[in-house]
C-alpha cells in the first residue's frame, strides 16, 4: 500500500525560471513524511531523524494553483531504521524519485533506539509485495 500526500505549491517555491526550486523537493518530502508518520492512529511519538537522503530529479515542475501528489511507501524495515521511498507525480508523469533514511529517536534520552512491534506493524502495511518478500526472507 502507499500513503498520497496531496501537496500544494506555493509562489516562494519557484525559481527565477518558474520552476519549482530543486531544494523546495526536500520540504515537499518532510511534509509527506509528516503527514504519513504523524496521524493521530499511527504515531511515531518518541520521533525520529533523517539519516539520508537521495534524491534523483527526473523533470522540472512548473509552478501552479493544483498539488502536486506524492506517493510514499516503505521499501526496507531493519532494527534501528526504515527507508521510504517516494515519488512526486502527477498521473504517470514522475518529477522526482527519492528515498530517506529515518531513524527513531529518543529524544529524553538523546539517542537513537529500536523500532518498536507497534511501528514495525504500521509500516508493513506501506511495504510493496517485492519488498516485503525481500525483508521475510
Amino acid at each position: 500500500m502507499r500513503h498520497i500526500y496531496r501537496c500544494p505549491l506555493r509562489w516562494a517555491d519557484m525559481d527565477a525560471y518558474g520552476h519549482v526550486n530543486n531544494v523546495v523537493f526536500l520540504r515537499y518530502l518532510e511534509e509527506a513524511r509528516i503527514d504519513f508518520l504523524f496521524r493521530p492512529e499511527k504515531d511515531f511519538k518518541q520521533g525520529s531523524v533523517v539519516a539520508r537522503h537521495e534524491i534523483d530529479y527526473k523533470r522540472q515542475l512548473v509552478h501552479r494553483h493544483h498539488p502536486v501528489d506524492i506517493e510514499l511507501w516503505v521499501t526496507e524495515i531493519r532494527a534501528a531504521s526504515f527507508t521510504l521511498t517516494y515519488e512526486v507525480k502527477d498521473g504517470d508523469q514522475v518529477y522526482v524519485r527519492a528515498s530517506t533514511v529515518i531513524v527513531p529517536f529518543d529524544f529524553e534520552a538523546q539517542r537513537p533506539r529500536r523500532i518498536t512491534a507497534e511501528e514495525r506493524e504500521f509500516l508493513r502495511e506501506y511495504m510493496d509485495d517485492a519488498e516485503e518478500k525481500a525483508v521475510a526472507a
